[in-house]
């Protein structure tokens, strides 16, 4: 799940929704079309939504493994179909829960590792905007990727600049302001800062 979502940034609707007559691994894309909240099938969250989001071959390759190992393999089957004897009649007919999957497996994962703040499926989501930024995409191609209906979305909610990226752009504005060969040196006294 987390190999798909953070590559894509799938909402988590959407992740839990995915069935495999969704997949198209010979063009490397899947069909996002329906979205999974409290395991009630539903629209995706606006026509944007609707398009058809690549896949990287390697993601294709896991996905394929999965689909190797998991007993749910008829084309409406979930992608992450539950397995688990409490679901009754509806096992393996409804995904697992996502909110399980994250409490239960990738906090604690994100825990040991010394993450401190609070980790959500909507993490990954921006998480990969971010990244997309900070590699020099093009807005329009993260807009696209998120399936946003407007750049303005994307820039404004999901795309955060990283430490490094500031730091860097505001070097590139002093270096233009300030001559090089003018170096002062910055000293503390009594008062506070002086040059």
């Amino acid at each position: 799940m987390v190999f798909l979502d953070m590559p894509s940034g799938l909402r988590r609707g959407e992740l839990a929704g995915l069935m495999w007559w969704d997949f198209d691994f010979k063009n490397l894309h899947v069909s996002v079309t329906r979205s999974l909240v409290d395991q009630h099938v539903g629209p995706v969250k606006t026509e944007a939504s609707r398009k058809l989001m690549p896949i990287d071959e390697y993601v294709a390759h896991d996905l394929l493994a999965w689909y190797a190992v998991t007993p749910y393999k008829k084309p409406s089957d979930f992608v992450w179909t539950t397995d688990a004897k409490r679901a009754g009649a509806k096992r393996g007919k409804q995904p697992v829960w996502l909110s399980a999957v994250m409490r239960d497996h990738i906090q604690p994962v994100a825990r040991s590792l010394g993450i401190k703040k609070k980790v959500s499926w909507h993490t990954f989501r921006h998480t990969f905007s971010s990244i997309l930024k900070a590699n020099g995409e093009d807005v329009k191609v993260v807009q696209e990727l998120l399936r946003h209906s407007t750049s303005r979305m994307t820039l404004d909610t999901y795309t955060q600049a990283l430490g490094p990226d500031k730091r860097a752009a505001q070097s590139k504005v002093v270096e233009m302001i300030r001559p090089k060969e003018r170096v002062f040196s910055v000293y503390r006294d009594a008062e506070g800062f002086s040059v």
